[in-house]
């Protein structure tokens, strides 16, 4: 696994070991998920909600994010998350909390621009944390979902409107924007 583009382009970053739990998201889907916001990265504050090993938040650094928050309740995803920050260069423009996603997004009043949301696929958080996150996302937010294929998103959740979806096998993700449409 790589970044794929930026100032750390072609940089490794490890993973968690074991994929019991987490699955890093392939290149393939990274890469996909990048180009749909490639323009609207730069300068913004992103959030890596459930973060593995904050390849996601990396990516968004790497192409101009001015800041990432990543968030995890494993410590062991965390430790790897500051070896990838390290080997980046990216540590001054990242801050990781240690919390599971309920407590974190009930207690931060930090607002985000984007945010990756890709919990572990069967412990049923990503429809909660979708609703919880919209909370605390900027006037342009953007939160992009990745889930198993199977798994039905809705098509508004608050002020966010379910964009475009991008399917990859048995991984889909779905993009939502502050009342933007998928015809828009």
């Amino acid at each position: 696994m790589r970044v794929i583009t930026g100032s750390a382009r072609g940089r490794r970053l490890i993973t968690v070991p074991g994929n019991d739990i987490v699955r890093p998201t392939s290149e393939k889907v990274k890469e996909a998920v990048f180009s749909s916001i490639q323009f609207d990265i730069e300068g913004r504050r992103v959030l890596d909600l459930f973060a593995g090993c904050g390849q996601m938040g990396i990516e968004a650094l790497s192409r101009g994010a001015l800041c990432a928050t990543f968030v995890d309740v494993s410590e062991t995803s965390l430790s790897v998350v500051r070896q990838n920050l390290s080997g980046t260069d990216f540590e001054s423009s990242a801050k990781i909390v240690k919390s599971d996603y309920q407590t974190f997004l009930r207690r931060t009043s930090d607002t985000f621009d984007i945010a990756f949301l890709d919990p572990p696929y069967n412990a049923g958080y990503l429809e909660n944390a979708l609703s919880e996150v919209a909370d605390k996302m900027s006037d342009y937010g953007i939160v992009i979902c990745e889930h198993p294929k199977e798994l039905k998103m809705p098509e508004s959740v608050k002020a966010f409107l379910k964009g475009k979806e991008y399917k990859f096998g048995k991984i889909t993700v779905t993009v939502y924007k502050r009342g933007v449409s998928s015809d828009e």
